[in-house]
């Protein structure tokens, strides 16, 4: 296809700078080398910074970035740049942290305009064709009748940017005291709809790294309270619209308070770790939707987001082609009650009522989105049914309704492999591997991490960011070393091949060398040597992903546990110390840091096996939800670690409890080791 417009962005791997190529726009990808060339020019720069899924990024492309006037404007007065905040998040950070200072709040698509060495004075979301023209014309004037006031109100604004990511070293403090952390719970409660779960508001996100925690919170202090709000939350977003409910796998956020209309992009890191949590709640309750959830959102990742080399894809976007063949969001995924009744004949009745095809299910323009809420055993009741027969007629539906939505424009892929969500991903197997007793996802998790040693590390203990088409271009950031680190030390729990613990162990050393900052005793998000602009971040407020400091830190933790003569301990310790000022009035932005005052505060032990004996034991208590403990093992005399030298004995498969390398008298079985365990915990 001949396109009239083509500008530098065809020379990128991006799908979502790929889909601005042809703009009339003069894009650039982000590089030294043109804000040098900015500098040179005296000329600003426009920074357009969204991703694939974003469907805002969408409707400004097409209303202002295809227009060739709009265009005009901006060839002639910026040097334009569009960046993708997944492939860039060090970029995004500055500039969102930036927009947030400049209106309160922010979002993508994030648009700034800044000074020609890249610090911003001007920036906004979405905004419509004819206020962008005049806000960029306006800019522009501005710029050229009084740049020194610009100039100013940058440096300034770059000031302030510098001061908010100040993290000051606290020594000679306590951690903080469990009654004080029960206050922040309390507080952070007030917010709980402990009704339709998650919080009080619309939109609503699912956090799993706040579930994460609250569900570790709620086994060790036996919380009941928080305990049934943790149900809720996931039980209310299995059965919601937020959950797709043919083909598995969550979105990304629903936009109502019980999450039935979904924003319909599906993201991986996402579903990577609500495959964890939801595996965890299945180890504490037994409950079966827990586990059907984990099975079917592995399905959907494996069918739609594996790549043929066992790397995970990035994302599927919220808007595909409907039947009019014009994108619209959630067309891929939307239902009529027309089209129910034609593909479900006699089956449609007990259907509609077990999704809500009614008043409550219906979304706009005729179109339903699934939600569930009534308990199965009511609705098997109301149709003369068992809950097994219930069951299997469901399940017939959802098979006709796949294969008819399979026939349909499926939403675009972004089909990018990042470090960082590859490694969520496989933590997520690993999780449902051990949760679930379910050695095919140990088998897909070994294969993702030997994809991403062959794919996205280099020969000196780094790793890439990103990767495509055979290109692996971007240096690796904090939050890729962060969760792969976490994902090889879970791999080797569950499979016992100290490979795994030994390549984690080296890139957490990586990290400590060229990550460090001695002053603020934190990890910077970018290494020493790589470029940055206006600062070197510190990630330290969890979000829906936690933050790349909280993993590091509870990494360390526990390398500190099998690896006590290294200072990773110390620094866990530390690390804690200069962020816990903030957990009193803000818990939930900081829930990933909170599982290290319960590390504190109770017993953590070490769990060896040793012996011909300890993978089969290893399957087993693994099955276990056991948050203060690690699990290290081997079935022979030959591992370095220390917690495993001078206990094999032959013919036999003990288990020891430890402390800091300290053990129990062993026993034989995993029913004796979880004994000791619960008698050893204390407040």
């Amino acid at each position: 296809m001949a396109h009239k417009h083509t500008n530098n962005l065809i020379h990128e791997s991006s799908p979502y700078l790929l889909q601005h190529a042809h703009n009339p726009v003069h894009w650039e990808a982000w590089s030294k080398e043109l804000m040098d060339r900015a500098q040179k020019e005296n000329k600003l720069v426009l920074v357009s910074i969204g991703y694939a899924a974003c469907h805002w990024c969408h409707v400004m492309e097409h209303e202002c970035f295809e227009d060739e006037a709009v265009a005009a404007v901006m060839n002639e007065h910026f040097i334009c740049i569009k960046i993708d905040r997944e492939e860039r998040p060090d970029i995004d950070h500055i500039y969102m942290e930036a927009l947030q200072m400049m209106t309160g709040s922010g979002g993508w698509p994030l648009n700034v305009v800044t000074l020609p060495d890249g610090k911003p004075f001007w920036g906004a979301t979405y905004v419509k064709k004819q206020d962008w023209v005049t806000v960029l014309k306006q800019l522009w004037d501005l710029y050229q009748k009084e740049p020194k006031k610009v100039i100013q109100y940058a440096e300034n604004l770059a000031e302030g940017i510098r001061t908010i990511n100040l993290v000051e070293r606290k020594e000679g403090i306590p951690v903080i005291s469990m009654p004080n952390l029960k206050e922040a719970i309390a507080l952070w409660s007030s917010y709980f709809d402990t009704f339709l779960g998650g919080h009080k508001r619309a939109p609503k996100f699912m956090m799993p790294c706040n579930l994460d925690f609250l569900l570790h919170y709620a086994h060790v202090t036996k919380d009941e309270a928080i305990h049934d709000y943790v149900n809720v939350t996931l039980t209310r977003m299995a059965n919601g619209g937020i959950f797709d409910h043919i083909g598995g796998g969550f979105s990304r956020y629903a936009v109502d308070t019980k999450w039935h209309v979904p924003h319909f992009e599906k993201m991986l890191y996402d579903n990577g770790q609500m495959v964890s949590v939801y595996a965890k709640a299945f180890a504490v309750t037994q409950n079966d939707l827990y586990k059907k959830i984990v099975e079917e959102t592995i399905n959907f990742v494996t069918r739609e987001l594996m790549a043929p080399n066992y790397g995970f894809y990035s994302s599927l976007d919220a808007d595909s082609l409907n039947k009019e063949g014009t994108l619209e969001e959630g067309a891929y995924y939307v239902w009529t009650k027309t089209e129910l009744q034609q593909l479900l004949g006699n089956d449609y009745n007990v259907f509609q009522d077990y999704y809500n095809i009614n008043e409550y299910g219906h979304w706009e323009h005729g179109n339903y989105v699934l939600i569930k809420d009534i308990p199965d055993m009511e609705i098997a009741e109301r149709h003369g049914l068992t809950v097994t027969a219930l069951g299997d007629i469901i399940e017939g539906c959802k098979k006709i309704l796949i294969k008819e939505r399979d026939k349909r424009n499926p939403p675009r892929l972004d089909d990018k492999i990042l470090t960082s969500w590859n490694a969520l991903m496989l933590k997520g197997l690993v999780d449902a591997s051990k949760y679930l007793r379910n050695d095919d996802y140990l088998k897909l998790a070994i294969k993702n991490a030997n994809f991403i040693l062959t794919h996205l590390t280099d020969k000196e203990d780094g790793l890439f960011h990103n990767h495509k088409d055979g290109r692996s271009t971007i240096s690796g950031f904090l939050e890729d070393y962060a969760a792969l680190i976490d994902a090889f030390f879970a791999l080797y729990e569950a499979s016992f091949e100290e490979k795994w613990l030994l390549k984690a162990k080296a890139l957490l050393n990586h990290c400590i060398k060229n990550f460090y900052d001695d002053k603020s005793a934190l990890f910077f998000f970018t290494a020493k040597n790589d470029d940055f602009i206006i600062r070197r971040s510190l990630e330290v407020s969890d979000n829906v992903i936690p933050a790349s400091n909280s993993i590091m830190a509870n990494c360390l933790f526990k390398f500190g546990k099998l690896f006590p003569s290294e200072a990773y301990s110390t620094i866990a310790q530390q690390m804690l110390l200069n962020v816990q000022e903030n957990f009193a009035k803000n818990a939930q932005g900081h829930a990933h840091w909170l599982h290290l005052v319960l590390y504190h505060h109770f017993d953590f032990y070490e769990i060896a096996i040793i012996g011909s004996e300890a993978e089969d034991k290893r399957t087993e208590i693994n099955g276990h939800y056991l948050p203060q403990a690690l699990v290290a093992g081997s079935q022979e005399a030959t591992s370095t670690l220390l917690v495993l030298q001078n206990r094999f004995v032959e013919h036999q498969t003990p288990i020891y409890l430890c402390q800091d390398t300290s053990c129990k008298l062993p026993v034989n079985t995993i029913e004796e080791a979880l004994s000791q365990l619960n008698a050893g915990n204390k407040d």
